[in-house]
């Protein structure tokens, strides 16, 4: 029995166990770390709503950021456009030295004032003809148009569009303004005197949006 007994002492000696202890000597407690599933559950809903507040509030300002720097450049062409029109006298047949007399004015004697040209038609507004002897009045579709810069009054930008060149420039409209589109029109305010045309530019932005600017040029 004694022999026994020194034999577990001395094998509890050479196992580095202490009497009373159930650590191995030089060891540590080794945790066991993870996750459980209602941890896991909790962060998967976190990240959802977290994912769902981004797409609805902060992508829709990446939209909303594009359109408004589309409708600042359809302002800047809308703009030149009509900055263009606005130093152009009001009509072929007004008079191109200060505008005097104007198309369509009646004569005053008293002011030595002679009575001015008919002013262009309607369905005549638009380029004029460049051949001799020809004004908008008398142009026919056969006839040679002004080219663009020769535009010298306002009804001449009638019609100009997107794939028209600017001014000074074999460059288009197109070529600066791209997916943008351009409709340009003229005609008259008020077609019973004939003193004021409307001007309507068209500009359709990239995501498709009509945006319109208006003017009216009066008769002088």
């Amino acid at each position: 029995m004694r022999a026994n007994s020194l034999l577990k002492k001395h094998l509890r000696k050479k196992n580095g166990l202490s009497k009373g202890s159930g650590l191995t000597k030089g060891s540590s407690v080794i945790k066991n770390s993870g996750f459980t599933l209602i941890e896991l559950v909790v962060g998967m809903v976190v990240i959802s709503i977290a994912f769902v507040m981004m797409t609805s509030m902060l992508f829709p300002q990446a939209d909303r950021a594009a359109d408004n720097l589309h409708r600042v450049r359809s302002a800047e062409l809308a703009h030149s456009i009509l900055n263009e029109i606005w130093g152009k006298r009001y009509d072929q047949n007004t008079n191109s030295n200060g505008g005097v007399p104007a198309c369509g004015a009646v004569d005053k004697p008293l002011l030595g004032l002679p009575a001015g040209v008919a002013c262009t038609a309607q369905n005549k507004l638009g380029p004029d003809c460049t051949e001799a002897g020809k004004t908008g009045v008398n142009c026919t579709l056969a006839d040679v148009k002004e080219s663009r810069n020769n535009y010298n009054d306002v009804d001449d930008y009638n019609g100009l569009n997107i794939n028209s060149n600017m001014l000074n420039s074999s460059d288009t409209y197109a070529s600066r303004y791209i997916n943008y589109a351009l409709a340009v029109k003229v005609e008259y305010n008020d077609a019973a005197s004939l003193n004021s045309k409307l001007v309507t530019v068209n500009v359709t932005t990239p995501s498709g949006e009509v945006i319109t600017y208006n003017a009216i040029r009066r008769n002088y």
